[in-house]
């Protein structure tokens, strides 16, 4: 079988664009034993995926994509269309980590990505396919893991999520306000600045307001958490505006992906206020997913949680929806329906 996949053409300097990439088609043979074939249908865009495209990418984090080669930690939702692999049948929606081609040779076994991209099949009766890359999969995990490593389910806390109008920090920004948590949330335009207000959050535009001056209008006697997606000046006014003993989790840098770092100028404001500030990756919190399923899968079938999603049609616009996402021209969950 004759399929489409996405290479990396050159480790991009600064932003990243389609003219770093190259669609490339190949022959996919019939599954072994132990492996499903799988036609995907949706497949996901992601910050992190900006880190891989370096030569090196972070210590501890994904390898770097290899250059001309499949790219692999992708999270997808696909059919199966072959198997040989016990507990799947052709006709079942699955979940793996083969994302950005039209289909996936996949061995059932195998753990990736720490266990949130091994295959597994999918309720699809109940919700949506692509939901399982959002609000019920590795995004939901990612925001309920960061406010649970930052002691916020308890609700009664003023919390601030930066980015809140993306994949993770809109889910954030909702389970916290329905939680019962005072939210402040930040984003990068007047229109998702509105619709973070509609949600109940105290919201603003960092790109017309610093978040110093920002937080001291909106929240004057401070925060006790703080839901890190940016970094940079962001987690710099956060450490200025904690309260004693506050937390902050540490999810995202998205500042930085594309430029030089600049860390916080007043990191001793953590040990003068017995700060805890917590990194944290979702796949390594696979205990919680359930809980967190059982948890959000209600709200969004009552409407009590939306997720917005921005939709890119075929796998050639899989690089262009990555920059437009960089930029902040996207909102909600990125995809790319194939």
């Amino acid at each position: 079988m004759r399929c489409s996949e996405i290479h990396v053409e050159r480790y991009p300097d600064g932003t990243a664009g389609p003219e770093d990439f190259r669609v490339v088609e190949v022959v996919v043979p019939e599954p072994a034993a132990g492996q499903v074939l799988v036609r995907n249908t949706w497949t996901s865009v992601d910050p992190g995926l900006r880190l891989r495209l370096r030569a090196r990418a972070p210590e501890g984090y994904f390898v770097s994509f290899p250059l001309g080669q499949p790219m692999d930690g992708i999270l997808t939702v696909g059919e199966v269309v072959a198997s040989r692999a016990e507990g799947f049948d052709v006709g079942d929606t699955v979940g793996h980590s083969l994302g950005w081609r039209t289909h996936a040779l996949v061995d059932a076994d195998a753990e990736a990505m720490n266990g949130v991209g091994t295959l597994r099949l999918l309720d699809v009766e109940r919700f949506p396919a692509q939901w399982h890359l959002g609000p019920l999969g590795a995004m939901g995990l990612t925001a309920y893991a960061g406010l649970s490593v930052a002691g916020a389910l308890d609700g009664g806390q003023r919390v601030w999520v930066s980015a809140a109008a993306g994949a993770v920090g809109s889910l954030a920004t909702q389970i916290a306000l329905r939680l019962g948590h005072d939210v402040v949330a930040s984003a990068g335009s007047d229109d998702k600045v509105e619709w973070l207000a509609g949600l109940g959050a105290r919201a603003f535009n960092y790109r017309t307001q610093p978040p110093r001056e920002a937080l001291r209008q909106l929240a004057p006697d401070g925060i006790d958490v703080y839901f890190d997606n940016v970094g940079g000046d962001h987690l710099e006014a956060a450490l200025d505006s904690m309260r004693m003993f506050g937390r902050i989790a540490l999810c995202g840098s998205i500042s930085e992906y594309e430029s030089a770092p600049e860390g916080p100028s007043n990191l001793f404001l953590a040990t003068a206020k017995h700060l805890t500030l917590t990194g944290f990756r979702g796949s390594l919190h696979l205990d919680l997913l359930e809980e967190m399923q059982t948890l959000l899968g209600p709200w969004l079938l009552d409407g009590w949680l939306t997720y917005p999603e921005t939709v890119y049609d075929g796998l050639a616009q899989a690089p262009q929806a990555l920059a437009d996402m960089l930029a902040g021209r996207t909102r909600g969950k990125t995809l790319v329906r194939l």
